[in-house]
Parts: structure tokens; C-alpha cells; sequence
């Protein structure tokens, strides 16, 4: 048991987990020893079980993937991180990255990509799944919204996607379990950073940007 890789994983819906942990069941060498659905839980289970790697989703309630990276990493400068999300463009591989992911790899990758990730990880090298980080997914939008986009914190940054998805306050309210008031604070500042007036706006910037699909 002394080679075993502990995994920490980190995603807000049990099938997913489920489902995870069968994928690596066919490695003999690795354990799923702790679970979390949020980012706030992750970084007390990362504190308690002190994982040799994190496998992190990105879209979670409460403070998200993003915010919980850069907890952790700010934590424990050696903790390694692999995030497993939905998310293939540039902008969330790069996001993830900055806040201290060593990896990326999306959920409908191959299933054998999953362990090369992670033992390339944990040999002290990153990894992101073929074809992520590639001049294609460049952003393609006004060169200053994008530096404006890239300035976000990972909060504002999750809720300018929310709303660009067409998600109302109360709605992101509740998937981020903050209040309206806070939510609509945030979304006021979003707009003014990048002088716009509606959410169609910023859906908008965000389609242009590869924020969102078209």
C-alpha cells in the first residue's frame, strides 16, 4: 500500500464520483481515500486526509473549482491538482492552470487518458488532454474584453458565465449558495468592468471570447 496514489475527489454529483472511482478501479495502485461536492468541503478534506492528488471539478455550489484551487494551492504549495470538467475551451484550461492545477482533462475524454494524467502528475509534470491547448481555441473576441475576462476573480469569473448562460440571479443565487443582493452586486460590477448594460451583452462577449459555445 505504500506506492498507493490517494486521490481526494471533488464533484458535486454522486453518479459522477460513482463512476470515477470504477474508472479507477482498473489501476491497482490508486485509492479514492476522501469525497467532497463542494469547494469549501474539499479544502477540510484535502486539511484531514492529506490526498497525494486532488481530481477537482470546476462547477460546483458554493466557491467553486477555481476558488477552491487557489485555496488549496495557497494551503500547500505542493498539492497537485487534476481537474476533471465539462469545460474544453481554452479559457477554463487556462483559468485552472493560473489558479494552480497541474492538469486538465475533460469528462468525455478516453477513459486511459485518466491515468496517464495522473501518473504524469504525480511524476512532477502537467498534463492537458490532446487538443485543449491548441491555437484553434484562441480567443477570438476584443483583445480588451478578453484582458478584462482574464482579470476576473474566479468568482466574478463564474458568475459572468452564469449569467451569459442566461441564468437569472436567483437561479445563480442558489446554485452558488450566496444571497441575491450578493449575486446582483456581482453582476453590476461584471457589466460595468466590461461597459455593458444587459446580460445579453455579456453573453455576447462570452461567445466571442469561447467562453460559450455558439
Amino acid at each position: 500500500m505504500s506506492n498507493t496514489i490517494k486521490i481526494l475527489l471533488v464533484d458535486d454529483h454522486a453518479v459522477v464520483r460513482a463512476g470515477f472511482r470504477m474508472l479507477l478501479s482498473i489501476s491497482g495502485n490508486v485509492e479514492v481515500v476522501a469525497e467532497a461536492e463542494r469547494g469549501e468541503q474539499a479544502i477540510q478534506r484535502y486539511d484531514d486526509s492529506q490526498p497525494d492528488l486532488v481530481v477537482m471539478d470546476l462547477s460546483m455550489p458554493g466557491i467553486g473549482g477555481l476558488e477552491a484551487i487557489r485555496r488549496i494551492v495557497a494551503r500547500d504549495a505542493d498539492a497537485r491538482i487534476l481537474v476533471y470538467s465539462i469545460y474544453h475551451e481554452q479559457v477554463y484550461v487556462r483559468r485552472a492552470l493560473e489558479a494552480g492545477a497541474q492538469g486538465y482533462i475533460t469528462k468525455n475524454m478516453a477513459p486511459n487518458l485518466l491515468m496517464t494524467a495522473i501518473e504524469s502528475i504525480m511524476h512532477g509534470k502537467s498534463y492537458a488532454e490532446p487538443g485543449l491547448l491548441t491555437s484553434a481555441e484562441a480567443p477570438c473576441g476584443n483583445v480588451e474584453h478578453q484582458a478584462i475576462v482574464d482579470g476576473f476573480s474566479p468568482r466574478e469569473f463564474d458568475i459572468f458565465r452564469l449569467l451569459a448562460q442566461g441564468l437569472t440571479v436567483a437561479k445563480i443565487s442558489d446554485h452558488l449558495c450566496l444571497g441575491n443582493k450578493t449575486i446582483a452586486n456581482y453582476a453590476t460590477q461584471i457589466k460595468k468592468k466590461l461597459h455593458v448594460q444587459t446580460t445579453t451583452e455579456l453573453a455576447h462577449i462570452a461567445v466571442n471570447l469561447n467562453i460559450l459555445n455558439n
